[in-house]
């Protein structure tokens, strides 16, 4: 089988190319760094250095594929990052349709239900939209709960100011997916192929509520009365604005908070049980935060 994955060799596409590789498909990885191309090669797949931009490069790398892995690659520079995200959305789907792909694993996101008031989150509702748009393609739709590496955002906060939060309170419960946990339903979905028409499927590795995750990162790091502070929307992007973020993703992150705060992030989620869930808990990526904390 043929397989082209995008996100180069991130924390998702890496486990899942060497999925693939492991029982001895052909993989290329779209990569737009020409110096991932000997590390992509260690893995034993092929690199195809391009943008996902570029409609004509997407078209000419899924031509002959047997499916494709398709993800949005993060930005800090994008004018309007909903509108950049569901533009590559539109991208990936125009290459699917000229080059023939009859199936597709799709990252998208706790949340992608949600057209409007989900920040980044509601770009990706239109890469969705724009894949169960083509006809005779088979599109599995991976929507995962909040990266726990997003939480390394609190480790200057934590050092500075010896507290740790966002724009909802301590008792906002927030479903966790580690990006391995991820990895094995996306490869395990690529070597199936057994799913059809356009569906979804979410993914966990824990629920937790804010103020458990102020205890077990605090217990990790040696300091176990780390209080979950509630900040106000304005103070949220504030901070945010201070820590350098540029305002349109600080707007969009602080509007994610907000859709947390109010459950309707996880609404849809919540309908669609049983989901899968991973191996890997809070107090397991604690260790995780620990490390990089003290490093």
């Amino acid at each position: 089988m043929k397989y082209i994955i995008t996100g180069s060799i991130g924390h998702i596409s890496k486990p899942i190319v060497t999925a693939l590789v492991k029982e001895k498909h052909q993989v290329t990885v779209i990569t737009s760094n020409t110096e991932r191309i000997a590390d992509i090669q260690s893995l034993g797949a092929q690199a195809a250095v391009g943008s996902v931009e570029d409609i004509a490069f997407l078209t000419k790398t899924f031509t002959g594929a047997d499916a494709v892995y398709t993800m949005v690659p993060p930005t800090m520079s994008a004018a309007d990052w909903k509108k950049h995200i569901s533009t590559i959305g539109e991208n990936y789907a125009a290459a699917i349709k000229a080059s023939g792909v009859k199936y597709v694993v799709n990252l998208s996101s706790i949340g992608a239900h949600m057209a409007e008031g989900c920040g980044p989150v509601s770009g990706i509702f239109f890469v969705e939209k724009a894949l169960n748009s083509l006809e005779n393609v088979n599109v599995k739709h991976l929507r995962p709960g909040y990266f726990y590496y997003n939480l390394f955002a609190n480790i200057d906060l934590i050092k500075h100011m010896n507290i740790v939060g966002s724009n909802y309170d301590e008792n906002t419960s927030i479903v966790f997916a580690d990006t391995n946990d991820i990895a094995a339903v996306a490869a395990e979905e690529l070597l199936n192929l057994s799913f059809t028409g356009k569906t979804f499927r979410y993914v966990a590795s824990d629920e937790r509520k804010a103020k458990e995750i102020a205890s077990v990162i605090g217990n990790a790091i040696g300091k176990p009365q780390l209080p979950w502070i509630n900040f106000p929307d304005e103070q949220a992007l504030g901070g945010m604005l201070q820590a350098g973020l540029p305002n349109e993703i600080a707007k969009n992150y602080v509007e994610m908070g907000t859709a947390l705060r109010s459950g309707e992030m996880a609404a849809d989620y919540h309908k669609n049980y049983p989901t899968t869930f991973g191996k890997i808990k809070l107090e397991d990526f604690a260790k995780t935060f620990a490390a990089a904390y003290n490093a």
